[in-house]
């Protein structure tokens, strides 16, 4: 893949369901948008077959779901995770497996028996996370989350754009191929910018509160579509 590629996750981080059919049905016909990323506000607050159905309303693209943080519990309960999804009818699932690798590869084996999409993060946006920023994570264990996902098959990825540089070592140091595709929240309230991330080919931003709190969020997605297509 010679040309980078660019896409938009709306993140719909709200307990408002009115909201968020607003804002799917603005944004169906756009072809910048992935799909969309649905988190325990929405899943908790009226059961994820519901808020899946309502979407569907508007778009068959797909529907992401963002447990903050899911895979950090027993290898077994995975097949149970797994069932919840493909009955609620998610399409693409995040996990976060820190609870080790064994974990980790129950929840992916579980999650890929349900044809469902696996994405597999390690590092996070925000300051103090790991070891060598003040944070309670092991740098060399995040490196392996990611290697360990790899290994087991998984070629998409979480990755903070609020952090480039440790991206790139992460990436690198995992041994992630080129032909990776990378979801990367970050953008607009916390700061972080595209334009230090062309060693990404793929790239799926996700985008939240920019988008949650316009009144105008078809306007926002457009405007930053446009400004995509001058990046390298």
């Amino acid at each position: 893949m010679s040309e980078k590629h660019y896409s938009i996750i709306p993140a719909l981080d709200t307990t408002d369901l009115a909201l968020v059919r607003r804002i799917v049905s603005e944004l169906s016909g756009l072809d910048i948008i992935y799909g969309y990323k649905l988190g325990f506000s929405l899943g908790l607050s009226y059961g994820l077959p519901r808020v899946v159905s309502e979407i569907r309303e508007f778009t068959q693209k797909p529907l992401i779901y963002d447990h903050q943080k899911a895979a950090t519990d027993i290898p077994a309960t995975g097949a149970l995770f797994a069932e919840t999804m493909r009955r609620a009818g998610i399409d693409e699932v995040i996990l976060f497996p820190q609870a080790g690798p064994v974990t980790l590869s129950a929840w992916i084996s579980a999650l890929k028996a349900q044809e469902i999409k696996v994405i597999v993060g390690g590092l996070m946006t925000h300051e103090a996370f790991v070891v060598s920023e003040g944070g309670f994570i092991n740098d060399d264990a995040v490196v392996e989350i990611y290697r360990a996902a790899f290994g087991a098959g998984v070629r998409s990825f979480v990755v903070p754009l609020t952090k480039p540089a440790q991206t790139r070592a992460l990436i690198s140091h995992a041994d992630l191929s080129p032909d990776c595709e990378f979801y990367s929240p970050g953008y607009g309230a916390q700061g972080g910018e595209v334009g230090e991330f062309d060693f990404i080919k793929k790239h799926h931003l996700i985008i939240g509160r920019s988008i949650l709190h316009s009144d105008n969020p078809k306007a926002v997605v457009r405007d930053l579509a446009q400004t995509l297509r001058g990046k390298p």
